[in-house]
């Protein structure tokens, strides 16, 4: 046999030692560079998760809102640039379906007011009466204020407030109006207290009709007795 046939090949001789170290050094970088970046994914990933939790509870619904302001506005522009009716134009969008599920809202919406439930009911129904109300801040002068007052600024139990803010002219003229306002609602309702004609008549005038009822919610469980005795004419 010749020498070219008794020799092995250079594609299948093995590896040396330093061929081998050089593949898993390379080997290994990959890994670490594989390995930051799951780290600094997992960390950006935390970030946002800690930016979501300090977002308002109803921040998705506010953003699909404004989002949906920004589209109403730019069809609603460019209904206007075409010379058309946007009105018109967005019904023509607008299924029988929905429709009927928009008057059944709006006609349930005509009566809103469940009336009075409760203290706390009624008390967080004025509030957010006061902030639809409300006109947006100056962000500017929200962080300026903000970082004079310090820690007084969100209040507190043992914060004073005294001389810390003043009130504009504005400010108190909107919540005189408001008051006004109140005053003059309050002055259009009236209760319609149901008439029992079948129930005794113990009283001189509505006057003293109230004050007896006051008296039998208070006492008319310790004076029953006596009362029986009185009508009976057996007390003694």
């Amino acid at each position: 046999m010749s020498d070219a046939t008794s020799q092995p090949s250079s594609s299948t001789a093995p590896k040396s030692f330093a061929e081998k170290h050089a593949e898993r050094m390379e080997r290994l970088k990959k890994l670490h560079m594989q390995r930051n970046e799951a780290r600094n994914s997992n960390h950006q990933e935390v970030i946002a998760e800690d930016e979501r939790k300090k977002l308002p509870a109803n921040w998705e619904a506010r953003k699909r809102q404004a989002d949906w302001l920004i589209d109403d506005s730019k069809a609603k522009a460019e209904a206007e640039a075409k010379g058309l009716d946007y009105n018109r134009v967005k019904l023509m969008k607008v299924s029988a379906a929905e429709a009927e599920r928009f008057d059944k809202l709006r006609s349930k919406k005509k009566n809103a007011d469940p009336g009075f439930s409760d203290y706390e009911a009624q008390t967080a129904r004025q509030y957010n009466r006061l902030v639809k109300n409300m006109e947006p801040r100056d962000l500017i002068k929200y962080e300026e204020q903000k970082e004079r007052y310090g820690d007084a600024f969100y209040g507190g139990p043992n914060v004073v407030l005294q001389g810390l803010h003043k009130d504009t002219p504005v400010a108190i003229d909107k919540m005189v109006k408001d008051l006004e306002q109140q005053i003059d609602k309050r002055k259009k309702f009236s209760r319609r207290r149901t008439h029992n004609d079948d129930a005794d008549i113990d009283y001189i005038n509505e006057k003293n009709a109230r004050f007896n009822k006051k008296l039998e919610r208070f006492y008319g469980e310790h004076t029953a007795e006596i009362k029986q005795n009185l009508e009976r004419g057996t007390a003694i």
